[in-house]
């Protein structure tokens, strides 16, 4: 069973959820720069967390719907705003838009807007409310509940899960480049933003490979640059990319590949984390220098 993590501190206001034995449902957020691996490592992490016993439920927050595809042996799911357009809300029934996935993971996606019309992030405000007033939370009795974000803390409804709180932890996965270190630091501005309303809180960075020079000194300097910490570097594995062919994760597909230790290795932390912060974003200067510096020192 999951145990509650150590009390927030600063300003928090919104209540701590929890499941029916009465234990803190953790509430996980992953951001960062669009196409850094959120989906993948967010979904690695829910299969790994089902394998050690809890109950995990993933929401993705993109309207390309796709965070939970490799849970589900890569099925495209019916999003809830899918379901909200084509059907009055109280008609529709927490199995129209959640399904279990690998490991009886719950699998569910916010979805989007017609091309071209509305705003994406809307859908994520919508698609709370509804689950809330469902009452999903309760049914599903998840001990982890993982929102996989879209990019950057771009508008209102993609900060939603920061700004109200229902991503107390929030894991920001980042590479060495520099605008995926741009990118994490304006979301490190939106927790340190919301930081005094909710019980947000910046829990680590999750380096995420892309093969540049002194990649994991990089993510490690800007973790501790703000103030949090380097939760794992995950370096670049084609094992990753076969196993999304399959329409699954490397935990399912290759479970005995180092990557698939790596992500169960990363659960197993994520489990274990206590340390939660408000973040101390650095200015853009500072971020152009820590890459300029680090990748000098691989190439010398």
């Amino acid at each position: 069973m999951t145990q509650p993590p150590a009390p927030h501190a600063g300003g928090a206001q919104t209540a701590a959820r929890r499941n029916r034995e009465g234990y803190t449902i953790r509430q996980l957020a992953f951001y960062g720069k669009g196409g850094i691996g959120k989906s993948t490592t967010a979904a690695n992490v829910s299969a790994a967390l089902a394998e050690l016993g809890h109950r995990v439920m993933q929401v993705g927050c993109d309207p390309k719907h796709d965070s939970t595809r490799n849970l589900v042996n890569g099925r495209w799911l019916p999003t809830i705003l899918d379901v909200m357009r084509r059907t009055d809300a109280p008609a529709i029934r927490l199995d129209d838009v959640a399904f279990a996935g690998y490991r009886g993971v719950m699998c569910l996606e916010v979805g989007g807007p017609e091309p071209g019309i509305g705003c994406g992030g809307r859908g994520i405000i919508a698609a709370i409310e509804l689950l809330e007033d469902m009452g999903a939370f309760t049914q599903l009795d998840p001990g982890f509940v993982i929102y996989d974000v879209l990019g950057d803390v771009v508008c209102g409804g993609f900060a939603m899960p920061l700004r109200e709180g229902y991503a107390e932890e929030t894991y920001i996965v980042t590479s060495g480049e520099l605008m995926a270190l741009y990118a994490a630091n304006n979301i490190c501005r939106g927790i340190k933003r919301f930081s005094g309303r909710s019980r947000t809180r910046l829990a680590g960075i999750i380096g995420n490979g892309r093969r540049v020079q002194g990649e994991e000194a990089v993510v490690g300097e800007f973790a501790s640059r703000i103030g949090s910490h380097l939760m794992m570097y995950l370096p670049q594995d084609d094992v990753v990319r076969s196993s999304e062919l399959k329409g699954q994760t490397v935990v399912q597909h290759a479970p005995d590949s180092p990557q698939a230790a790596r992500y169960r290795l990363l659960a197993e932390r994520i489990v274990a984390n206590q340390r939660f912060v408000v973040p101390e974003p650095a200015g853009l200067e500072e971020l152009v220098s820590l890459v300029e510096r680090a990748s000098a020192a691989a190439a010398g």
